[in-house]
């Protein structure tokens, strides 16, 4: 969340991507001053882009009942649909920084959204393999996504950053949404959970060929074989160790901080609970008696409430020193709703879904937004960014098979909602750590 740009109007400007301290070649910078010339076009497919970052995922939830008979999977193995694009979600978040240095953020971003398109008509075809090599794929585009879009955000919008960062992440909410509230209807409609989820495909594909200009227009000029960008030169510092700022913020340096863990944990941790959320809630409710369509379209209400979380929660907390009252609030309104999950599922639904809803919303900006207050500099927070969601979506990648496990095990949701009624208590417990008004 780190991505810094100068002046618009400079004729030399930096322009850092993918989250790094990269300095464009030249005939990549002249480009680009071209693409910025034509902002709708930016932001059309930047929001194209985002519709695309969550609902490849969201829309498998309500359908996971449908894939696991289909295949007559076990619970443990049905979890590892869920599973597996989380794993490659953290697996693959390394790899974007150095594609981008050398083919360009715009070139990266179109082979993630080709990836992303091929992944989720894969995940259909009929042998059960596919369906996760699917995933993997769909997992490694996310994971691309993840990474490049909020440095371009700030790359190519500098004076309207924070706008064009809600822009986005609106439009990451609303695709999830739609994607979870259509799944059921998209199924009667295509005849089946192959036709709901391969329908994705088409969004994907669409937000690629938006694309294809801008990688074809950023790469003009530069010779096969040829960076699009070089490591931009940035001043030693001499910080001192041991007084909670670190004198070389490279990942080597962050991995041995403890704040830093405290922040990669507290960003893992919710997006356990919230990746749980995305795989089981449905079924939490369909076995409690509930139709899928009714359960898929609170799932739905669930994941557009988190809107409401991730815009408020950032605006407050960077308006305190510390954020750990905040962070005790938005882990209380999660547990507050797995707690009304292991009471009465079904009775309470929308109000369970409403605290889990505006407290993973409030989770998830209340992590991003630690990675850059607790940052000494730009290039710690771009390195921070990059720590916690790596080791963040891999303790994420957990959540939905252990649990699934469980569920299998017993037979039931008691012990896997009391387990993730722990992780809530952790992640109030690594708030405590993380939002003090400390610095890496």
């Amino acid at each position: 969340m780190s991505g810094i740009s100068g002046p618009s109007t400079a004729p030399d400007v930096r322009l850092i991507d993918a989250e790094e301290d990269l300095v464009p070649t030249p005939p990549v910078a002249a480009a680009r001053r071209t693409l910025r010339a034509h902002p709708a076009l930016l932001l059309l497919g930047i929001v194209l882009a985002a519709l695309n970052m969550r609902a490849a995922l969201a829309g498998v939830s309500p359908l996971l009942g449908e894939i696991s008979d289909h295949f007559h999977l076990a619970a443990t193995a049905t979890s590892l649909v869920t599973t597996i694009p989380l794993i490659f979600m953290g697996v693959a978040s390394p790899l974007a920084p150095k594609l981008a240095r050398r083919f360009g953020t715009e070139a990266v971003l179109l082979a993630a959204l080709v990836l992303l398109c091929g992944g989720i008509l894969l995940r259909v075809a009929p042998p059960v393999v596919t369906l996760f090599v699917g995933g993997a794929f769909v997992g490694t585009a996310i994971a691309w996504l993840n990474v490049l879009m909020p440095g371009l955000v700030k790359r190519d919008f500098p004076e309207r950053a924070a706008a064009m960062t809600a822009v986005y992440s609106t439009a990451m909410i609303i695709g999830a949404t739609a994607s979870a509230a259509a799944a059921v209807p998209l199924e009667n409609a295509l005849g089946g959970w192959r036709g709901s989820l391969a329908s994705w495909a088409l969004l994907a594909a669409v937000a690629a060929l938006l694309w294809v200009p801008q990688a074809v227009i950023a790469r003009r000029g530069v010779r096969h074989g040829q960076p699009a960008a070089t490591p931009a030169a940035r001043p030693a510092t001499t910080a001192p160790v041991g007084s909670g700022t670190t004198a070389d913020p490279d990942a080597s340096r962050l991995s041995r901080t403890p704040l830093a863990w405290q922040i990669t944990l507290f960003m893992g941790s919710q997006s356990l609970v919230a990746y749980v959320v995305i795989a089981w809630l449905p079924t939490v409710f369909t076995d409690d008696g509930m139709s899928k369509s009714t359960a898929g379209l609170i799932f739905a209400y669930s994941t557009l409430l988190q809107g409401v979380g991730s815009f408020v929660v950032p605006l407050l907390a960077g308006r305190m020193r510390q954020q750990r009252l905040l962070a005790v609030g938005v882990a209380s309104l999660m547990a507050c709703g797995v707690v009304g999950l292991l009471v009465s599922p079904t009775d309470g639904a929308w109000l369970w879904a409403t605290l889990l809803g505006i407290g993973q919303g409030g989770a998830l900006g209340l992590a991003l937004t630690m990675m850059v207050l607790r940052a000494r500099d730009a290039h710690t927070a771009a390195r921070l960014s990059g720590m916690a969601q790596t080791w963040g979506y891999l303790l994420a990648a957990a959540g939905p098979l252990v649990l699934g496990a469980v569920h299998q095990v017993t037979d039931g949701w008691t012990l896997p909602l009391l387990l993730l009624l722990g992780v809530c208590a952790g992640l109030a417990a690594l708030g405590l750590g993380a939002g003090r008004n400390l610095k890496v």
